[in-house]
């Protein structure tokens, strides 16, 4: 509220707004949403009124989550995991966090591309990209989805759409200090503080403050992306893919990769680049369980685990990320629990025609 105070007052420089947190280190869209509800809740002093409003967003995320799950037809059984998280109400409800609005975006984006409104998708996209960064881990799998959706072309017109959404969206910072806006929203090579990690606390602060730490998380963050665009995702080595792109399949192998993209390869596509990014984020605070909480059922169910590992699985992470501080147990648990369910999303999708083993029942009861 300091911050969007100092922007309220007719501050447009990015570097110059700051207040007892630190600098501003959000995108543009981040600004305009809490200069709603700093005008909406007395400059932020209503805390009770903002709290509804969050409920109203988590109520409204929870339903988009769920539609997004019903269109890849994913069972009952698995939907009480996305109500019961007591650290995800804490990220909504207390917290008030803007990876809430973030999220939001995100699956509005997949419930969008679900339903092949490509354009409004990357639209939805770019606003939640505005509001947070981190919706950068899903870039890699949404440019494999609109490339094998709707071709080379129309792909390169929805990337440079979602770029000058992001221009639209900071061009009144970017008219002041272009370059303190993007070194700000944009900052890569932002130093995190140790005592807030969730995930690498067991590392110990020296190893975890290191260059050579870092390179090595983003060249594991790469490669593993590259493995599942390659073997998963495009199912090409990646000279057929780089030839591809150069001379754009016929209209006929085109028609069959569309309809390869359908709402479940979709989902499971997004959500799996997202939780490689954060197997690999150089460090996990509270409220990136705003993504990992509705990500990790999806893929292990997709993965062909069985329900009762998959209940396992999701309380020891949902144990692990309510510890505060986090502890070396704790933070090897978050770890681990990412882990397995990036390695069972990788080899329960082996080949294309693989199905869950939910739906594998029903096949071979209708049979």
């Amino acid at each position: 509220m300091q911050q969007v105070g100092q922007y309220v007052g007719g501050e447009r420089d990015y570097i110059k707004l700051y207040g007892d947190t630190g600098p501003l280190v959000y995108p543009a869209a981040h600004v305009y949403i809490y200069r709603a509800l700093y005008a909406i809740t007395d400059q932020g002093q209503d805390i009770k009124l903002a709290q509804y409003i969050f409920i109203g967003l988590y109520l409204a995320t929870l339903l988009l989550v769920m539609q997004c799950y019903r269109a890849a037809k994913v069972p009952p059984y698995i939907f009480p995991l996305l109500i019961l998280s007591k650290r995800l109400h804490s990220v909504f409800l207390l917290r008030l966090f803007n990876d809430c609005f973030a999220v939001f975006f995100l699956f509005l984006a997949i419930y969008c591309y679900q339903r092949r409104l490509w354009s409004v998708g990357s639209f939805v996209y770019s606003i939640g990209l505005g509001v947070k960064m981190s919706l950068l881990l899903a870039l890699p799998a949404i440019g494999v989805v609109l490339w094998q959706a709707i071709g080379r072309n129309r792909a390169l017109r929805q990337a440079m759409f979602i770029g000058q959404v992001q221009i639209l969206l900071a061009f009144p910072f970017l008219l002041k200090n272009p370059w303190g806006y993007l070194s700000r929203a944009f900052e890569f090579s932002r130093q995190f503080l140790f005592k807030w990690t969730v995930n690498w606390r067991f590392m110990g602060e020296e190893r975890f403050l290191s260059k050579e730490f870092s390179y090595a998380l983003l060249a594991g963050h790469i490669s593993l992306v590259a493995v599942f665009i390659s073997t998963r995702w495009v199912r090409l080595p990646f000279v057929d893919i780089l030839e591809q792109l150069v001379s754009p399949p016929p209209v006929a192998e085109q028609a069959k990769l569309a309809r390869k993209t359908n709402p479940n390869f979709i989902l499971t596509a997004i959500l799996t680049s997202v939780l490689i990014g954060c197997q690999f984020a150089r460090s996990l605070h509270y409220q990136f369980y705003a993504y990992v909480a509705w990500t990790t059922p999806f893929l292990l169910w997709r993965s062909g685990m069985h329900p009762i590992a998959i209940y396992a699985i999701w309380a020891a992470q949902e144990w692990a990320w309510n510890v505060y501080p986090s502890t070396d147990t704790s933070s090897i648990q978050v770890i681990i629990c990412i882990k397995l369910a990036v390695l069972n999303i990788w080899m329960g999708t082996v080949k294309p025609e693989d199905a869950p083993a939910a739906e594998k029942g029903k096949s071979k009861q209708a049979e």
